[in-house]
């Protein structure tokens, strides 16, 4: 095997977020905006700290990032039931509907992605990232985990 496939993934992978990054922009939201985004609808209800582990960057910068969302009407920081210091974050309901718009730049570029390639291919494909992903990971394998592209 060619040692020119990490840099293939690689190129992908930034021609990806390149293109959905472009689409993403033209209804008003920047790549940390859409990230943060996408990672409560995963993780609502998180603190700021969990968030930054999720997003693998500094609390600092979550915060920063959680600041401007909240100043935009798109996330909300309410008090944790169990601790009076903590914040739990939130997505308003005009995220909601943001996320709506951003899932549907997503589907555009997936369709773009994978012209010319069948849905076999296509799942095949996934099944060979999602091994790739678990042996870069160190975790174990999914059982009966289906990813779709």
């Amino acid at each position: 095997m060619s040692d020119a496939l990490g840099f293939l993934l690689s190129d992908c992978a930034r021609l990806l977020r390149r293109r959905f990054d472009a689409r993403a922009r033209s209804i008003g939201v920047s790549r940390p905006q859409w990230r943060v985004l996408f990672a409560l609808t995963r993780a609502e209800g998180v603190n700021q700290a969990m968030l930054a582990d999720i997003l693998e960057v500094e609390t600092i910068t979550v915060g920063r990032m959680v600041d401007r969302l909240a100043d935009a009407g798109l996330v909300e920081r309410r008090p944790d039931p169990d601790d009076r210091r903590m914040w739990r974050l939130f997505l308003t309901s005009h995220a909601q509907a943001l996320l709506e718009d951003l899932r549907a730049v997503g589907e555009e570029v997936r369709a773009e992605m994978m012209q010319g390639i069948n849905d076999d291919d296509a799942e095949r494909l996934a099944g060979m990232l999602t091994l790739l992903r678990t042996n870069l990971s160190g975790r174990a394998p999914l059982e009966d985990k289906v990813v779709t592209l």
